[in-house]
């Protein structure tokens, strides 16, 4: 059985689906071995956002992302210079298999600093699991539905 895709569209030269093995594949230099490093409540295998950022090729003017969870139907948009730098997108759990939903697979965004996105509360998009689609927009496109742990 496949792994389910990370969609990434939206304003994007390059709109596609990423599987676990094709983000895997990316050069060593975006991945980051283990998360734990960057944010020590989780251990797994992890991409730079700014990896797909380069892959998707957004284009002029785009300032947010939409990060999509279609499980918890969870959708929040946060500015784009906010975390294209600092922001994970964890892919695998410790030994390398596929992210499983109990650990907030497929795919689970996450920031070293919760005050990235600018709230005074506990931030939303610092920890966003069961994503499975990256949207770049020009502006903010919907809004939180999910509660995060």
């Amino acid at each position: 059985m496949a792994s389910p895709s990370l969609k990434i569209s939206g304003l994007v030269a390059n709109a596609m689906d990423l599987s676990h093995e094709a983000i895997g594949a990316l050069p060593a230099d975006v991945q980051v071995g283990n998360v734990n490093t960057i944010v020590p409540k989780y251990s797994g295998a992890g991409i730079k956002l700014a990896a797909i950022i380069e892959v998707a090729q957004p284009n002029l003017g785009v300032d947010y992302i939409g990060l999509h969870g279609t499980l918890d139907d969870f959708h929040a948009s946060i500015p784009l210079n906010a975390v294209a730098e600092s922001a994970v997108i964890m892919y695998s759990d410790s030994e390398g298999n596929p992210l499983e939903t109990k650990n907030g697979g497929p795919y689970r965004f996450l920031i070293p600093n919760s005050a990235a996105c600018h709230t005074d509360e506990i931030d939303e998009c610092a920890n966003v699991k069961f994503l499975d689609h990256i949207e770049f927009t020009t502006g903010v496109v919907g809004a939180a539905t999910a509660t995060l742990t």
